[in-house]
């Protein structure tokens, strides 16, 4: 084996260096952007506080250090890994470098893969553990990725460094905060000054998830961020299931470890026979030597790089889905036919019917599962109601929940028990309903049949898939362990919909779980559009809208417009406005609009078609920070070549903000045009030397769509 210190892996984006130091471990001791440096630090206690690259523990062997029990750092197993072999290959879509290592006891090879796209400083990661011995292993754990020393020698690292997770719950997605290091228990001790082989603290703050939702209290993300805005790690797990990151403290440094599944938190174990082999979930990891509307940027084009091909995030069309604010799962054939006019005049090019469809009544949650259309609620038949929405010039769409069968469905029997999520042989039920496994070929094949149904003999264009209940637990049936269970499940269930897409390349698929409980870049990897609310208030789906650019790309973003006779037009413009930053999701009470209001709704949307190609390629800043659930005024927007467009809601306070424009050239006269609602209320001025915008806004609650771009000579 060849005597080798540092692997400096260089691409046109990125620079990472790992070093393999005496004891022939690999550490990741640096990931940087080609472009910018990072500010000067004071020499640090440690100058080396890289850990492993991967962290690896097996069944039986716990950690090298009793204050690292509960932590993804420091195993036993993975001071054993010892450096193989690294290579290097690129593909024309984007370049690898794979670092193998082998542990001799147990015989366990671990490959890790580092991978960088074009045009993006963005490290993607994950291992692969493969048994190389003649005996089964008992894998609990395994990293996606461990980067040590964050901070980057800053003598005060806890006061100078903010963490910052964001909560992802029913209603109130995408919403951030920043917490101070001390306070998540990550502060200087003193231990390492002792001299006597003390590493750090070993506390950690940790952020999981377990079960379906994804998403769900949580989103798979996170963030270190220096106070000066002059130093940014950002990071996502792309898993559709369990997944944990964490902060630490090693060598008076920061770092962080980021996993899927783990035995300590999701009930996962996997056995890898002679030969077999697991490979974690991706994750990807942004550092920057700037501020977060850098960070997010960058991550914005990886996400852009990973994701399937697909029209619909080239086009953008606007969809209108009837259920909220508007029928609320209870569609019939007259309530459906009252909604088409009003939907085309707005311009809506998609008409999507969502739940209610399948059933004759409307207790039909505990009896989904068939989907077969009500013949009761369309007597006509449902086709015919599809056929006059392709008439009048909109694609027709249906909501669908594939993974669910309710506990009163007349397919409960007809299924064998392997086609459900089980525990201890018996069927999983959650909120009135068996999960479908999709491990199982006969689930595949029966829901294929199913889909493929509505495509070609109903012509469906669009789906909306749906998922509302949570399986905590996994499924033991077949699986060494229930986290392993509900793992397999998630990637079978990936792979389905990738096939529905390589059957039907022109076919959308939405993906939607109660709103934004799903909102993760393995999923979103396939599906083009993403629902990012069930919020049925416009004043706080503001709050929603105004942040859910930190979670998906602007252009699979689809939030709710859902205007309503009863609200004042300030509110009307401000609901249409919390999803032009995105894909609109256009519903409410269309059909009892007076003309002035739908004229209204229209405008919105015509403004929308006119600049949503520059949606597509933007990149998005928050001019006054990530907003707060409660902020009075909020504001994003989106960089698109020379101009920048700006939504901007006051909710309360006063009635004048200023506005620091991102990219904005000092001493450089800036001009904002009011897209939207045209006629309303708006002053502004700006000032060249602080490049900010100041706004006032007449109405105490109302929103505003600008372009901002250079004042044109006279």
């Amino acid at each position: 084996m060849a005597d080798i210190r540092e692997i400096r892996w260089q691409t046109p984006d990125l620079t990472v260096i790992l070093t393999i130091e005496a004891d022939q471990i690999v550490r990741l001791k640096e990931i940087k952007p080609v472009e910018g440096s990072r500010i000067p630090q004071e020499s640090s206690l440690f100058s080396e506080s890289s850990l492993p690259l991967t962290e690896i523990r097996l069944a039986g062997e716990g950690t090298d250090d009793t204050k690292s029990s509960k932590t993804l750092v420091c195993g036993a197993v993975t001071k054993r890994l010892k450096y193989q072999s690294h290579q290097e290959s690129a593909n024309g879509q984007h370049q690898s470098l794979e670092i193998t290592s082998h542990d001799h006891i147990s015989k366990l090879t671990v490959t890790a893969t580092l991978v960088a796209y074009p045009g993006t400083p963005v490290l993607r990661s994950f291992a692969t553990a493969r048994n190389d011995g003649d005996t089964n292993i008992i894998l609990c754990q395994a990293t996606s990725l461990v980067v040590g020393g964050l901070t980057g020698g800053s003598r005060e690292w806890y006061h100078d460094y903010v963490a910052s997770s964001a909560t992802n719950t029913w209603f109130r997605e995408a919403q951030w905060h920043d917490h101070d290091l001390p306070s998540i228990g990550l502060d200087s001790i003193g231990v390492c000054e002792l001299n006597q082989g003390h590493l750090g603290g070993h506390t950690s703050y940790s952020v999981s998830n377990r079960g379906g939702f994804s998403t769900g209290g949580m989103l798979a993300m996170g963030m270190l961020k220096r106070r000066d805005g002059q130093d940014t790690w950002l990071w996502q797990i792309e898993s559709n299931g369990s997944w944990r990151w964490e902060l630490g403290d090693f060598k008076e440094d920061i770092y962080v470890a980021i996993s899927g599944p783990t035995d300590f938190n999701h009930s996962w174990k996997e056995c890898l026979g002679p030969g077999e082999s697991f490979t974690t979930v991706p994750c990807a990891i942004v550092h920057i030597y700037g501020g977060i509307d850098v960070a997010f940027g960058a991550l914005t084009d990886y996400r852009r790089r990973i994701r399937r091909k697909h029209v619909d995030n080239e086009e953008l069309p606007i969809i209108f889905n009837d259920y909220m604010n508007c029928l609320m799962g209870d569609p019939n054939e007259e309530k459906i036919k009252g909604l088409i006019g009003p939907a085309a005049y707005t311009g809506a090019e998609y008409f999507v019917v969502d739940a209610g469809w399948y059933a004759d009544t409307t207790d039909w949650w505990d009896s989904v599962g068939e989907w077969k259309p009500s013949k009761k609620r369309f007597p006509n038949g449902f086709k015919s109601v599809l056929d006059t929405i392709r008439s009048a010039g909109m694609k027709p769409g249906v909501w669908l929940e594939p993974e669910v069968v309710g506990i009163r469905s007349s397919i409960v029997e007809e299924l064998p028990d392997e086609a459900f999520f089980q525990e201890n042989g018996r069927r999983t039920v959650e909120k009135g309903r068996y999960q479908l496994d999709y491990r199982s070929p006969i689930v595949r094949h029966r829901m294929d049949k199913i889909v493929d149904e509505l495509v070609l003999e109903y012509g469906v264009g669009y789906f909306k898939f749906d998922y509302n209940i949570d399986v905590v637990y996994g499924t033991d049936f077949k699986a060494f362990s229930s986290g392993a269970g509900a793992l397999g499940h998630n990637r079978s269930y990936l792979e389905w919909v990738s096939k529905i897409l390589d059957r039907h390349p022109g076919l959308v698929i939405e993906n939607c779980s109660s709103g934004g409980q799903r909102l993760d870049y393995a999923l979103l990897a396939i599906h083009s559009v993403q629902s990012t609310s069930d919020q049925q208030d416009p004043v706080r789906y503001a709050a929603v809208s105004a942040a859910i650019a930190t979670a998906v790309t602007p252009e699979q973003s689809a939030s709710w417009a859902y205007p309503q006779p009863e609200w004042s037009d300030e509110i009307n413009a401000l609901t249409v406005i919390n999803s032009l930053m995105g894909r609109v999701h256009l519903s409410g009470a269309l059909h009892r609009l007076s003309k002035p209001q739908l004229s209204l709704v229209r405008e919105g949307m015509d403004v929308y078609k006119q600049f949503r190609y520059d949606v597509k390629s933007s990149k998005p800043f928050w001019p006054l920070g990530l907003p707060g659930w409660h902020d009075d005024w909020m504001a994003v927007g989106l960089k698109a070549g020379s101009c920048q467009y700006l939504a901007v809601w006051r909710r309360g306070g006063d009635d004048s903000c200023s506005l620091p424009i991102s990219g904005a050239k000092e001493n450089i006269a800036m001009a904002a045009e009011l897209l939207y609602p045209v006629g309303f209320g708006v002053d502004w001025t700006w000032n060249s030397e602080k490049r900010e915008l100041k706004l006032k806004l007449p109405s105490t609650i109302c929103a505003r769509l600008l372009r901002i771009s250079e004042r044109q000579a006279a």
